[in-house]
């Protein structure tokens, strides 16, 4: 009998949110599906928001989410957890408050000992209650790879939803966690991670968005969004073409893991980086000093990543130091809202 460890991601043909199909697959199907006319959505698919959120009353709406995927590290533990706290930050990139959750699960149980499950579930159910809520039920089928992630409901009071289309002239863009997951974790899947940076990046995913958001939503912030599988230019696309803006983001002020800048310089980068930064050839214009590398860092799809928050500019050095007091160290200003029809312009040398 094996004594081998068991590596989960070796059952993934892709790992975490880079299994995610293409924004541009996505578009263009959204846009043969029926308008949702029901007056109390007041959240829906038309501007690629995070979460759906439905109005019960003036006083309380619903947040609505779902997201689940393959295996983005090896331990079974770590990967429920960090599944769980993706998903839950749909909720948190809302604005919202979550409530309760139900489980996704695909299982291949003739690969694999049903103690793998257990290790899995335990994974999201304690991070689910870091989070104050419980998973009560859940789905599961047999699958060929392992496939977990939850469905959440959240709650929030309809006049303080924070869609990605508020965006204005002027605002700041504040972002919560380094970026460069997707990298890392396809570096240690392909047995690549000569840095050991494998630790480091479950620690960036496990960590909820819940305290950045709790903040953010006190600081005035005009739209938020959260960074997963479409990268940091694809959620910021999102945030420009439904806001009707342009956006401008620094490259040298992104907080980037280093091990994700020696790997992509070494041309390791999981495919749904690549697929993204193709999309984004049409919404974006870097400036010439911006090296391939660096394009791919900011189209890497991450798992689990921060949230992306507009700010009016009065606020945003109160904000910063808020976040900051609260332990979230890494955040840092990126970028600014400028005057435009919804493109995006990576340079170097913006404003601290």
């Amino acid at each position: 009998m094996s004594t081998e460890p068991i590596r989960l991601t070796k059952l993934a043909k892709r790992a975490g949110c880079a299994a995610k199909q293409p924004p541009g697959y996505l578009l263009s199907l959204l846009g043969e599906l029926p308008k949702i006319t029901d007056p109390n959505v007041l959240v829906g698919n038309a501007t690629a928001d995070d979460a759906a959120v439905y109005k019960l009353s003036d006083e309380l709406g619903l947040v609505l989410t779902t997201d689940f995927f393959t295996p983005i590290v090896d331990d079974a533990y770590d990967f429920g957890a960090i599944a769980a706290a993706n998903a839950l930050s749909d909720v948190y990139a809302m604005g919202g408050t979550p409530l309760t959750a139900l489980s996704i699960v695909g299982f291949p149980d003739a690969n694999l000992p049903p103690e793998v499950l257990v290790q899995i579930l335990k994974g999201a159910a304690d991070k689910a209650s870091e989070a104050g809520i419980a998973i009560v039920g859940g789905h599961t089928i047999k699958s060929e790879e392992p496939i977990f992630g939850l469905a959440v409901v959240g709650k929030i009071a309809p006049d303080q939803v924070l869609s990605n289309d508020k965006a204005q002239p002027g605002d700041v863009l504040i972002l919560t966690k380094p970026i460069g997951l997707g990298i890392i974790t396809t570096a240690a899947k392909n047995n690549e991670d000569s840095l050991g940076a494998i630790s480091t990046a479950i620690r960036v995913m496990s960590t909820l968005n819940r305290v950045a958001g709790e903040v953010i939503v006190r600081g005035g912030t005009h739209a938020l969004t959260d960074v997963t599988g479409f990268g940091l230019l694809g959620h910021l696309r999102n945030i420009v073409a439904a806001s009707r803006v342009n956006a401008r983001v620094f490259v040298d002020q992104v907080p980037i893991l280093d091990a994700a800048r020696q790997y992509v310089a070494r041309g390791i980068y999981p495919g749904g980086s690549n697929a993204n930064h193709r999309f984004l050839h049409d919404w974006v214009t870097y400036a010439a000093d911006v090296t391939k590398e660096e394009q791919l860092l900011l189209c890497d799809a991450q798992t689990s990543g921060g949230l992306l928050a507009v700010v009016p500019p009065d606020r945003a050095a109160a904000l910063l130091t808020a976040l900051h007091a609260r332990g979230i160290t890494d955040a840092t200003v990126i970028g600014e809202i400028v005057a435009g029809p919804g493109r995006i312009e990576v340079a170097r040398g913006g404003k601290s």
